[in-house]
């Protein structure tokens, strides 16, 4: 056999024996990164590796809520830096009520070296039942001001949250006060956590005008949307992206951020593993260089993260 017909038999060899991740219909393999997610004190701490690995997660840029201490957070992340980066809580009563207990909070987190992120920063939140109370923040107040600077100085994406949907006759001037943001600072990254609520027609106009606006899609998909009474964005179509979903996302590569948000004990379990499976089958439609930048790429990238392989 000549040295050409050998390796071409060794090429379709390889082929054949390439893993199923490859085959038409196979779920994406790539490493995925969850962006934006909380944990409070109804979640096990010392369970939260292995839950991350049940869902297939490779890192989460993590968060306290309730009653878990920055301290908690921070001791996760020096304990597995390959696998967990602490994220700036604002998030609570203080920072809703402006109280000064707010801007020591702030200080203690920002004087811990494990924090490399800044947790969702929330500008307009509808009543979740009895789980969490509706905040309305103005942009221009001062604990978003506090918020801001700090992501500012330390060079961090800036995550936003707004319920456009939810907002109702408040939208317009919500949208106006985030395009201020956008203009004011165009090289400064800015996200808006659960896409938003924005339609696929606000999307597209905010991602033709402003290549600082990011979207993670949390809560956004065809598992948790009929499990709230919340209008989130859908971008699925049964277990697939919808076609023009995903045309926007091919189109914006660099502009969406896997993420998922889990805030309670019971979306860190089976929710948690379902919703990677759903977004890893989605994955897989998508050319893989978009994958991999929605996957991890533009997280690492934005939150200066070390690639994973």
């Amino acid at each position: 056999m000549t040295h050409a017909k050998a390796a071409i038999v060794l090429f379709a060899a390889s082929v054949l024996c390439m893993p199923s991740a490859y085959a038409d219909n196979a779920p994406w393999r790539g490493p995925i990164i969850d962006a934006h997610s909380q944990i409070d004190q109804h979640v096990d701490l010392g369970q939260v590796i292995s839950m991350l690995d049940d869902a297939g997660v490779s890192r989460v840029i993590l968060a306290a809520r309730g009653k878990v201490k920055p301290g908690q957070i921070a001791r996760l992340a020096r304990t597995y830096p390959d696998r967990i980066t602490a994220s700036v809580r604002t998030k609570g009563r203080t920072y809703a009520d402006n109280h000064p207990k707010f801007y020591k909070l702030l200080k203690a987190q920002r004087g811990m070296p494990e924090f490399r992120a800044m947790a969702e920063i929330i500008l307009w939140h509808a009543r979740k039942g009895n789980k969490a109370p509706k905040w309305v923040v103005a942009a221009s107040s001062p604990q978003v001001q506090a918020a801001l600077n700090l992501v500012y100085e330390r060079g961090w994406p800036a995550v936003l949250h707004y319920e456009f949907r939810a907002a109702g006759g408040e939208t317009d001037g919500l949208m106006s006060e985030l395009v201020g943001l956008l203009r004011a600072k165009p090289a400064q990254p800015y996200v808006l956590t659960h896409m938003g609520q924005v339609d696929l027609d606000q999307a597209r106009t905010l991602l033709e005008n402003h290549t600082n606006l990011h979207f993670i899609p949390s809560w956004s998909n065809s598992i948790t949307t009929p499990l709230s009474k919340q209008p989130w964005t859908n971008l699925f179509d049964g277990r697939r992206l919808s076609a023009a979903w995903q045309a926007l996302i091919i189109k914006y590569p660099n502009q969406f951020i896997l993420g998922f948000d889990n805030v309670f004990d019971d979306h860190w379990g089976d929710l948690y593993v379902r919703q990677v499976g759903l977004w890893r089958e989605a994955l897989a439609a998508l050319p893989g260089d978009v994958a991999h930048a929605v996957a991890h790429g533009n997280a690492e990238r934005l939150w200066k993260l070390d690639p994973l392989p």
